[in-house]
């Protein structure tokens, strides 16, 4: 039985009888294709962005165009950055590759700790839902916990597990399992009584609950807090890659300042916030179709 159902069944019980009412079926739409309307969501989409976007390189072009300007304009970053900008993927050696290979070695270690941090978070969060005096006991360590910075992790990673790579994961893991605590217990505690009255007229199992209420109802709380987990892992492992060496999407940023390409940075800066824009939009899509129907009221 679904949320949904339960629902219903929810409404049938509490709702008083009434007599069957004669309802109009409302006529079917036109699937007719409109090509103006979606020219137009398409623009308003996209020109707003591309304006602010072409602004701001205006305005970065006038800005450090002079001679003695510490960042190089978008010009120079075009023409010295170009390979990296236009072939991600070359590779021509363990370290002269392309930034899509290092964004790829990057997003693999966030989807182990990512990964992890939501499975174990959504387990933990469940639990701890379902007591109002562990709800109160352990969310201000939860708080107190979320606020370390992920590098501050770092030096106890590596003394623990000695070796960087997997350091980088529980960098990543302890820093994005927070929030999917927090949020998922919240979900949990703030599931509708109506629900477990039909889960125990029904004599619902834990594992039954669990799975056909518990987590369906928490969805929308589980899902926000594993876009704020998405979100920190990407954050994290670039810092952490930044000292832990390799070949990832941190490490060139620290190389190529030791080299002093300053283009270069800024064209992995832009990898960084496109991939984790696509990131979010990702869970969040997920989010949608999972929590289609429901809301975290």
């Amino acid at each position: 039985m679904t949320v949904h159902a339960l629902k219903e069944h929810a409404a049938e019980m509490a709702a008083p009888s009434r007599p069957s009412e004669v309802v109009a079926l409302p006529a079917k739409p036109s699937s007719r294709f409109d090509a103006a309307a979606l020219a137009r969501r398409v623009a308003s989409a996209v020109l707003p962005p591309a304006i602010v976007v072409l602004a701001i390189l205006l305005v970065w072009e006038a800005a450090c165009s002079s001679p003695g300007a510490s960042l190089p304009p978008p010009t120079q970053v075009w023409s010295e950055a170009y390979d990296l900008i236009v072939h991600p993927f070359f590779n021509f050696g363990p370290q002269d590759v392309g930034l899509g290979w290092r964004i790829l070695a990057s997003l693999q270690r966030v989807a182990v700790g990512f990964g992890l941090a939501a499975v174990v978070g959504v387990a933990i969060g469940a639990l701890i839902g379902q007591s109002v005096w562990a709800m109160r006991g352990l969310d201000p360590v939860f708080q107190i916990l979320r606020t370390v910075p992920p590098l501050a992790w770092l030096p106890l990673a590596l003394a623990a597990f000695r070796d960087s790579n997997p350091a980088a994961l529980f960098v990543i893991f302890i820093t994005a399992i927070w929030p999917v605590i927090i949020n998922t217990a919240v979900g949990v505690r703030n599931i509708p009584q109506d629900y477990r009255n039909v889960a125990q007229i029904l004599r619902l199992n834990p594992v039954e609950f669990f799975f056909k209420i518990m987590v369906p109802a928490a969805a929308p709380y589980i899902f926000t807090g594993l876009r704020i987990g998405i979100g920190l892992s990407w954050l994290a492992i670039v810092a952490a890659e930044m000292l832990t060496g390799g070949v990832g999407i941190g490490f060139f940023i620290w190389d190529a300042w030791n080299s002093s390409r300053l283009p270069d940075i800024i064209v992995a800066l832009v990898y960084i916030g496109v991939v984790g824009f696509m990131l979010d939009r990702l869970v969040a899509a997920v989010g949608a179709f999972v929590t289609r129907g429901t809301s975290a009221s």
